[in-house]
Order: structure tokens, then C-alpha cells, then sequence
């Protein structure tokens, strides 16, 4: 029997049917009941599948997109939604084994890193929230597997479904940098390395254009995906945010929404004004802005309130809601504490490898999940910080947790068995 589920593809397909079942298991048991902006995702869903007016430019409408074809279909309902949850979680379970398959592993690496990514704590909950974390995870990983995969035209494959992210998070159009720098890093051609990013950049441009012109005939002005950048960067950057969290906009001290010049203003208007109020505030306040990026980043990874999104409304007491967020809590931040010091260590190995030109030793899978980090660090950084932001880097930090515990491991064995060890102690060799 423990041949049988260990042997091969076995180990992952039970993996994957308890996965599954925990899933499913907490849609049923647990009736969350949306709020904030899973309320309004909801909702802006319900009305385009009706055939009302898709948004009105204030905020990226993929996921609502998809949502509201499944609602057409089938009829709106919040268990529908959370069918389709169930559907992308799978999908991610199979697109993430996938990935790894592709990376230079032991198999017993391989299987417990799956273990871990299915495991998660947050992959179990989420599946009950109406939020876009979910879809836009599966594409991402779904992007990794195209990108590691030898396939042709796959920078056009990856122009399009970033493309498809960017309609979910604005954000993510910088996607195409990340693969420039992994491309630059290992293979040390610079030319190709801006041949296949631009594939990247120009076909995802293409994906969003319908929407650009849509946003853009709607306002009367050229207007991007959204138009909440802005007020996202000013109740994130003032004097009266302490904590890096969203804040009332109207709390704002002189609060440009009190203004008469922004009542009458159009919404892209509007978000030019916060952003100008938001920049202007930076560049005057440097180290306040400093001192809250770092307290959005340990809202983002350290902070796993997200857990109680998934049991808004439900029948869950207090007390068991306190228990479940502390057990889940104290799981995630163990994960990404020890994933980002690995991360650091890692950064520190490549830009020693850059100074002595050796990048080429670095392994491609890591040093892109370590780009794909600092992406998202960055933008977290500036911009808001929120638990539920974490979500689409679970399958980077297992990765890089597991590799801290191996590493520490092996170190260790270095440290007090010398005569085993090998002759030099080359941290190069150690993560090739």
C-alpha cells in the first residue's frame, strides 16, 4: 500500500483528491457571505450577466468578467460562484504540479513541495470568497508552466494571459520585466532578453486594448484598466494612515474629495488628482512613507486576516474564529517568514554572481520566483497593505520555505560532520 501511494503519479493524485475534499468541505460547511469588495465583485457580476453597464472605470473587471459568463450560464447565485472557486482551485493544483515537473528536482522534493502548496491553509479558504485572487493565481502559475515548458511561440502564449492578469490587476502588465531579467540573468544575451520580453509587453498591450478604448470612450480621456490607482495611493500615503491599511478617503486631512474641483471632475479626473495629491505627499514625507511601506509589507505577509473574509456571515463563533485565524496565522507567517529569508539570501548570492559574472549558475526556477517576489513586494510596497494580497505568492514561498529547510539542513551537516563534507564550503555550489 505505501509503494502503491508513493509510486509515481499515484502520491499527487490522492494529493489532490484530499485537497479537493478539504475544499469542498469548508464551501459547505462554512456559508461566507461576501462583503467590501467581494460584495461589489458580486454584485458588478450579477449586473453584467444581466446586460447592465460593465463598471464605470472605477476598478479592473476580469474576474467579474468571468464570473458574470458563469452567472449567464447557469443563472447567479453565491454557490455557483463558489463552484467556479472549486474549479480554479483544481485547475492551480494541476497547473502548479505541472510547473514542477519542469524544475530540475528530486521527486521527494517535488512531493513535498506539492504537499505543502495543497495544504495551505489559505488554498483551502479561499474557495469560499468572491474574490479575484483565486483566477488570477491560476494564471499566473499557468504562466510559469507555459514559460518553463519548451513550446513554441510561448512569449505569445504568456503576452496573453498576462494580458488576461492585467485585466485583474493592473499591475501585473510589468510582468513582462520579470521574464527580461530572468532571461538577461541566465541566458546573458541582451538582445534576445528584449525581443522576448517586448512579445510579452506587446501582446498583453494588444489583450487590454479593447478595454483601454472601452474606459477611454466611456470618460472622454485616455483611461487605463481602472481608475482606483489613485485613491489607492492616497488613503495609503498621507499623515493620518498609521497602520498602512485603507482608510476612510474622507478621514484624509484636507481631503481632496471634499473639494468642489473633484465633485465635478470625470473619474479618470479624479484618479489623476489623487495620484498627484499621493506623489506630492511622498516626496515631502519620506521616511513617514518608508515607515508605513514596511508596515503594509508585514500586513501583506505576516498578517493573515484574510482567513476571517471566509467566514464573514457564517455560523462560526467568535471564539472558533479566533482559534481558526491564530492556527492559520501562525502556519502562513512561519511559511513566509523562513521562504523570504531565503529570498534575501538568495538575492545576495545573485548579485554575487552578477559582480563576478557567474549568473549562469543560478537555477532559472528560483531566481524567477524570486523576481516574481520583489515585483509584487514592490507594488505592496507603495501601494496598500492587505493579507489577502499574499495569496498569489503561496506557490513561490512554499517553494522557497522548503529550500530554507534544506539548506538549513545541509548546512548543519556541514557545520558538525566536516569530514563528510566537501573539500570547499562554495555557497555558489550550494545552490546550484
Amino acid at each position: 500500500m505505501k509503494k502503491f501511494i508513493l509510486k509515481g503519479e499515484n502520491y499527487y493524485r490522492i494529493m489532490m483528491i484530499l485537497g479537493m475534499a478539504l475544499c469542498v468541505l469548508w464551501v459547505l460547511l462554512i456559508d461566507t457571505k461576501p462583503f467590501s469588495d467581494f460584495d461589489y465583485y458580486y454584485r458588478l457580476s450579477v449586473e453584467i450577466a444581466n446586460g447592465l453597464p460593465w463598471g464605470d472605470t472605477y476598478t479592473s473587471v476580469g474576474y467579474c468578467m468571468l464570473l458574470a459568463g458563469v452567472f449567464k450560464l447557469f443563472g447567479a447565485s453565491l454557490f455557483k460562484a463558489k463552484l467556479l472557486n472549486l474549479s480554479l482551485t483544481f485547475a492551480s493544483y494541476v497547473t502548479f504540479y505541472a510547473v514542477i515537473k519542469r524544475v530540475n528536482l528530486k521527486e521527494r522534493d517535488r512531493k513535498i513541495i506539492f504537499t505543502l502548496f495543497v495544504f495551505m491553509p489559505n488554498n483551502i479558504f479561499y474557495n469560499s470568497l468572491i474574490a479575484t485572487e483565486l483566477l488570477f493565481t491560476t494564471i499566473l502559475i499557468f504562466s510559469t508552466f507555459i514559460y518553463f515548458s519548451d513550446i513554441k511561440y510561448k512569449y505569445i502564449y504568456i503576452g496573453i494571459l498576462t494580458g488576461l492578469n492585467t485585466l485583474i490587476k493592473p499591475f501585473f502588465i510589468a510582468y513582462f520585466f520579470a521574464i527580461f531579467l530572468v532571461e538577461l540573468l541566465i541566458e546573458k544575451k541582451v538582445i534576445l532578453s528584449i525581443k522576448k520580453s517586448l512579445i510579452v509587453l506587446i501582446v498583453s498591450t494588444i489583450i487590454i486594448s479593447p478595454w483601454i478604448y472601452r474606459n477611454s470612450k466611456l470618460v472622454g480621456q485616455f483611461t487605463y484598466v481602472s481608475n482606483n490607482g489613485g485613491i489607492v495611493l492616497y488613503i495609503n500615503n498621507n499623515s493620518q494612515n498609521k497602520m498602512g491599511r485603507w482608510m476612510p478617503v474622507e478621514n484624509v486631512e484636507n481631503s481632496i474629495v471634499k473639494t468642489e474641483e473633484y465633485k465635478i471632475a470625470n473619474m479618470t479626473q479624479k484618479n489623476k488628482m489623487l495620484s498627484k495629491a499621493a506623489k506630492t505627499w511622498i516626496k515631502s514625507h519620506p521616511m513617514q512613507f518608508i515607515e508605513l511601506g514596511f508596515k503594509r509589507l508585514f500586513n501583506v505577509y505576516f498578517w493573515g486576516d484574510d482567513v476571517l473574509y471566509s467566514t464573514y456571515g457564517s455560523q462560526v463563533s467568535d471564539s472558533a474564529k479566533a482559534i481558526i485565524f491564530t492556527v492559520t496565522n501562525d502556519i502562513r507567517s512561519t511559511i513566509f517568514a523562513l521562504a523570504i529569508v531565503y529570498i534575501l539570501i538568495y538575492s545576495v548570492v545573485t548579485l554575487r554572481c552578477i559582480w563576478k559574472g557567474r549568473t549562469q549558475l543560478l537555477s532559472k526556477y528560483t531566481l524567477y520566483n524570486v523576481i516574481l517576489f520583489y515585483m509584487f513586494t514592490g507594488v505592496y510596497f507603495v501601494t496598500e497593505g492587505q493579507g489577502r494580497y499574499a495569496f498569489p505568492e503561496i506557490f513561490i514561498m512554499v517553494y522557497c520555505f522548503y529550500h530554507f529547510i534544506k539548506l538549513s539542513i545541509h548546512k548543519y551537516k556541514k557545520h558538525f560532520t566536516p569530514l563528510t563534507a566537501r573539500k570547499d564550503n562554495n555557497i555558489y555550489e550550494d545552490f546550484r
